[in-house]
């Protein structure tokens, strides 16, 4: 039993709707992918912010447990001398000392490489620093051991959770590096 031609123009026209709406539902399903991204997003930006805001008064406890007298906490710092830049989360600093914070919510290796960058410029781009002793500081929600380690090894201040309380996880013995 062959099927007519008019039959067959019939069931191309029906898989060509078909494919029309199979499209419709792909480029829906793109949309809502999208703005689903656009949500994790800022949902890591708010989640940045609230490290931020739960560091910045612990700040002047942990580093004067560290022998830094912390006469005040700067934040979201922003600099722009011609064609460069940088932002600073915390920056927490007395007359001789500046500790550039940088806060997220799950620290990566490139976070802290970035902040090494961040740190070499900090002088050049604000010379009211330059005579300072220019130190660095990581803290964040999740610290990967293996990211906590790098940071320590690179001279940084690792910050983290401990229970309730903020704490830096540096041992006694540690020495940040100075810029």
């Amino acid at each position: 039993m062959s099927a007519s031609a008019d039959e067959i123009w019939a069931i191309l026209r029906e898989l060509a709707q078909s494919q029309k709406e199979t499209d419709r539902k792909f480029q829906e399903t793109d949309r809502k992918i999208k703005e689903v991204t656009a949500s994790i997003g800022k949902l890591g930006n708010r989640l940045g912010d609230f490290i931020e805001d739960a560091v910045r008064p612990a700040a002047v406890r942990l580093f004067r447990e560290r022998g830094i007298d912390v006469h005040e906490v700067q934040q979201n710092v922003s600099v722009q001398r011609g064609e460069e830049g940088i932002e600073v989360d915390l920056m927490v600093v007395n007359d001789t000392d500046v500790v550039a914070v940088e806060c997220k919510s799950n620290l990566k290796l490139d976070d802290v490489n970035e902040h090494l960058t961040r740190l070499a410029k900090l002088k050049r781009l604000l010379p009211r620093y330059a005579n300072a002793r220019v130190m660095g500081a990581v803290a964040a929600m999740v610290i990967p051991d293996n990211v906590a380690r790098y940071a320590y090894s690179k001279g940084l201040f690792v910050i983290g959770q401990s229970g309730e309380h903020l704490e830096i996880r540096n041992d006694a013995q540690f020495a940040p590096t100075v810029w």
